[in-house]
């Protein structure tokens, strides 16, 4: 989004001179204590979490010796980590990269790549990032797998003019674990005729776990020219993430638009990275994103249609939730 892009890269400048006012020597408790405090003076979600990051302090300080190895460094700054239980939380080394995955791990896949095949077959077509056909019940499907793929207003205008003698869309995004919001941003223009607020940004403002700016808002514009006016139903799983949660919040006030399938990953927090004294990165949530009612959108966000993939329909090829979709569009005509 073109707003929050300002937003973020001000943010940028001034956030990362923050680093240079404590130094940490090289050593295995150095690079705990780096680590630790960068958390603490930067990271978003403590109080909305409920993180008493001082207490987690104390329980693995007690884990750090000058002895251990770099991979028991890893492991023990790794696990710290995940006690913020956040999958945009990473702690990079050149071996490996701690990441927290719990947020997707325990729910449903809902998604089948060989199944969808029984969908697009081989004759869809591809716009860019997308894949897009009219299925035989004159159903449009776009399938985007990720927001970190390229669309522009080429692509969308050229699908959409396609699909304007379809009874609706399926936009498919389940697994899609995020990217570049100005896609998300691009994609949901599509659908709104009317500039709209959708949500708004925070960014901190000094050390304290909850010194924040005020809230600035998010709109999505409609795009220009060419919309699509007919209901669309977004399929989303635990796997949208990011990026992608944060299209799935800007289409819950698309005024065509059906959320259905699982409630998606959360992940509303725009990422940051930093350096220890080791050189191994890390990167966490730094700014929150809450929805247009000032809501957090951190943990995911329920559809207006629960629906799960079947193991009878998977057994005879089939997408519960796209069968599921093209029933609901079809009642809507």
């Amino acid at each position: 989004m073109k707003y929050i892009l300002i937003i973020s890269l001000t943010f940028v400048f001034s956030f990362s001179s923050c680093f240079d006012e404590d130094k940490f020597e090289n050593t295995r408790q150095g690079n705990f204590e780096a680590l630790w405090k960068i958390m603490d003076e930067h990271y978003c979600f403590f109080s909305y979490k409920d993180v008493d990051w001082n207490e987690v302090h104390t329980r693995y300080a007690a884990r750090i010796s000058e002895n251990m190895t770099n991979d028991a460094l890893f492991t023990v700054l790794g696990e710290m980590l995940a006690e913020v239980k956040d999958g945009h939380v990473n702690l990079v080394a050149s071996h490996d990269v701690a990441r927290y995955s719990k947020w997707y791990d325990d729910y449903p896949y809902n998604f089948d790549t060989k199944i969808q095949d029984n969908y697009l077959g081989t004759d869809y077509g591809i716009a860019s990032g997308l894949k897009y056909k009219i299925l035989d019940d004159n159903i449009g499907y776009i399938y985007y797998g990720s927001f970190s793929s390229g669309i522009g207003d080429g692509n969308l205008s050229q699908v959409f003019d396609r699909f304007a003698v379809c009874d609706g869309v399926i936009l498919d995004v389940r697994n899609n674990g995020g990217g570049e919001l100005t896609n998300s941003e691009k994609l949901a223009s599509y659908f709104f005729n009317d500039k709209t607020l959708v949500a708004y940004m925070l960014h901190k403002t000094g050390k304290g776990h909850d010194d924040f700016s005020k809230p600035y808002e998010i709109y999505v514009e409609p795009a220009n020219g060419l919309r699509f006016q007919k209901k669309v139903v977004v399929l989303t799983n635990r796997r949208c993430y990011s990026a992608a949660n944060d299209f799935v919040n800007m289409m819950r006030y698309a005024p065509n638009a059906i959320l259905m399938g699982d409630k998606t990953g959360g992940g509303s927090g725009m990422p940051f990275s930093s350096e220890l004294p080791n050189g191994w990165s890390v990167r966490f949530s730094a700014s929150p994103i809450l929805d247009a009612e000032k809501k957090q959108i951190e943990f995911g966000i329920d559809p207006n249609i629960s629906q799960d993939m079947t193991d009878e329909d998977m057994a005879k090829g089939l997408d519960t939730m796209i069968e599921k979709a093209r029933e609901v569009l079809k009642a809507n005509i």
